[in-house]
C-alpha cells in the first residue's frame, strides 16, 4: 500500500475563529447573570451529574444562555449589496497547486468539494482552468460569428442571444485531467486536490441547435469548430450530433451571469463531456465536413497507451465517485457511528447506485441517493459506518443507468497502462488510521 509522498495538503484545516472581545456588559452577562440563569435552568430541567457539572463549568456554551450576539444590532441591508459567506466559512475557497504549471495564467484551481453541502456548487468556488488567464469581455462589444458550411453566415450580439428562448439545466463540468496526477500512485493528500477539478451548476442559455437553425447547416456539414476568445487560441472540434442534441450556449450559472473566469458573457456547454471542450468566451463557430485536429485534441487531451499509441476524441466522462467525508481534510473525530458522504456522476446519464466499502473493496453496502438524481449532474450519496478506533479503508463505487461500473485502478491500468493523464475514473481509497486522520493511499 503506497501512501502519499511530498504532496501539498489542504493548508487550511479549519482554524478556530476567535470570538470578538466583549464589553463589560457582555462579560457581566457571561460571568454573572448568565451563570445564575444557566444554573437555575439546570435545576428546573432536572439536570444532575455530568450535565449539571458541565453547566456550571461552561454555562456560556449550554442553553439557555444569553450569547453576546443576540443583544446588539447587526449590519443593515445596505451594508452588503452583494452577499458574501460568513467569515467563519473563510476556509471554503478554491486552491491551486503552485508547482503544477509554470504560471497561474495556464493552470487550474480546485473546488473545495469537501466543504460543499448538496450537489450545487456556489459560483464563487467553481474550479477554474485557463490556458491564457481570465479574459475580460465587454458584453456590449461581444459578437459571436457562425460561418463555414452554412446557408447564411451570421454575427450575433448578446442582445440577439437574449432574444432566443432559453433553457436551464443542471450539469456537472469535469476537467479531463481531474485525478490525473494519481495514475502512478497516491500523490495529493486531499480530496480537493485529487477530485476538485469539477463543479455542478444550473446553466441557463440557448440550445445550440436553435442558433444553428438560424444559419442553416449544409448537408455536408458534420463538424463544428468552437473557437475561444482568449489569448491561447483554445479551439475544439465538436461533432454535429452533439451540437444538435443537448449542447447549449450558456450566459448564466446559478441564476446570475457567468463569472469572468467561467466564460463571461457566453460559453459552450457540452453536458457529460470533458471540460476542455466547453469553450469559454466563445467567439466563433465554423461548420465543416471533418474535425480540425487542433492542439487541444492531438498533443493534449489524448490518452497515451502502453503500446505508444494514443486514444483520441475521448469526450465522454465515465462514471465516477469519491467520498468527500471522511477524507484527508475531514478526519474522523468520534468513535461510534459516523457518516460517509460523497459525490457521484456520469457523462452517460443518471447515477443508478453507489456502493461504499470500509474494508478496501472486499465487502460493499449500498449507499442512499437523496433526491434529486439528475442526468449528467452531480449526485449526493451517504451511508453510516461505525468506527472503533481501528484502521479503515474507505471506498465508493458508482454504477450509472447504462450498467457501467466504476473500475479499480488495477483494472484501468490493465487496459491503458500508466502513462495516461486524462480520464482517470478509478475507485479512490482513503485510509482512516487509528488517530482518525485520513490519508490518500493506493492498494497494491
Amino acid at each position: 500500500m503506497d501512501r502519499t509522498n511530498g504532496a501539498p495538503t489542504n493548508g487550511a484545516r479549519k482554524a478556530g475563529v476567535a470570538r470578538p472581545s466583549s464589553p463589560g456588559r457582555r462579560a457581566f452577562l457571561r460571568t454573572g447573570a448568565g451563570v445564575a440563569g444557566a444554573a437555575a435552568a439546570g435545576a428546573v430541567l432536572g439536570k444532575s451529574g455530568p450535565a449539571a457539572a458541565a453547566a456550571e463549568a461552561d454555562p456560556a456554551h449550554l442553553p439557555p444562555n444569553v450569547p453576546w450576539w443576540t443583544q446588539y444590532l447587526g449590519d443593515g441591508v445596505a451594508a452588503r449589496p452583494y452577499g458574501l459567506p460568513s467569515p467563519h466559512e473563510a476556509h471554503v475557497v478554491r486552491r491551486n497547486v503552485e508547482w503544477l504549471t509554470a504560471t497561474t495564467e495556464s493552470s487550474v484551481n480546485f473546488t473545495p468539494i469537501q466543504d460543499l453541502h448538496g450537489f450545487v456548487t456556489p459560483n464563487g468556488v467553481c474550479f477554474e482552468r485557463h490556458h491564457g488567464g481570465t479574459t475580460e469581455v465587454n458584453p456590449v462589444d461581444y459578437r459571436l460569428m457562425i460561418n463555414g458550411l452554412v446557408d447564411t453566415p451570421k454575427i450575433f450580439s448578446m442582445e440577439d442571444i437574449f432574444r432566443f428562448p432559453v433553457e436551464s439545466r443542471f450539469y456537472f463540468l469535469e476537467c479531463a485531467a481531474n485525478t490525473g496526477m494519481e495514475w502512478r500512485g497516491a500523490q495529493l493528500n486531499g480530496v480537493q486536490f485529487t477530485h476538485g477539478m469539477i463543479h455542478c451548476v444550473q446553466y441557463t442559455g440557448v440550445p445550440l441547435r436553435v442558433i444553428l437553425d438560424q444559419v442553416g447547416v449544409k448537408p455536408n456539414g458534420t463538424w463544428l469548430l468552437a473557437e475561444g476568445g482568449d489569448s491561447s487560441g483554445m479551439h475544439r472540434s465538436v461533432p454535429l450530433e452533439k451540437a444538435l442534441d443537448d449542447a447549449m450556449l450558456a450566459f448564466a450559472m446559478n441564476g446570475e451571469m457567468l463569472r469572468p473566469e467561467n466564460g463571461y458573457p457566453l460559453r459552450l456547454v457540452l453536458p457529460g463531456w470533458e471540460g476542455n471542450m466547453w469553450v469559454k468566451w466563445i467567439r466563433r463557430i465554423e461548420v465543416g465536413d471533418q474535425p480540425w485536429h487542433t492542439r487541444e485534441e492531438t498533443s493534449k487531451y489524448t490518452d497515451l497507451l502502453a503500446n505508444g499509441k494514443a486514444r483520441f476524441f475521448t469526450w465522454e466522462m465515465d462514471a465516477k465517485s469519491v467520498i468527500t467525508g471522511p477524507c484527508p481534510e475531514k478526519p474522523v473525530l468520534h468513535k461510534g457511528v459516523n457518516q460517509i458522504k460523497g459525490l457521484a456522476w456520469s457523462g452517460r446519464g443518471r447515477i443508478k447506485e453507489v456502493h461504499v466499502s470500509t474494508d478496501g473493496g472486499r465487502n460493499w453496502m449500498q449507499a442512499r441517493l437523496p433526491d434529486p438524481v439528475l442526468p449528467k449532474c452531480l449526485t449526493c450519496f451517504n451511508a453510516e459506518f461505525e468506527w472503533n478506533g481501528e484502521e479503515v479503508l474507505l471506498q465508493s463505487r458508482a454504477v450509472d443507468e447504462t450498467g457501467y461500473v466504476q473500475p479499480t485502478m488495477q483494472a484501468l491500468q490493465e487496459v491503458r497502462g500508466v502513462n495516461s493523464i486524462y480520464h482517470n475514473n478509478s475507485i479512490q481509497t482513503w485510509l482512516v488510521n487509528k488517530t482518525g486522520e485520513v490519508e490518500n493511499v493506493r492498494l497494491g
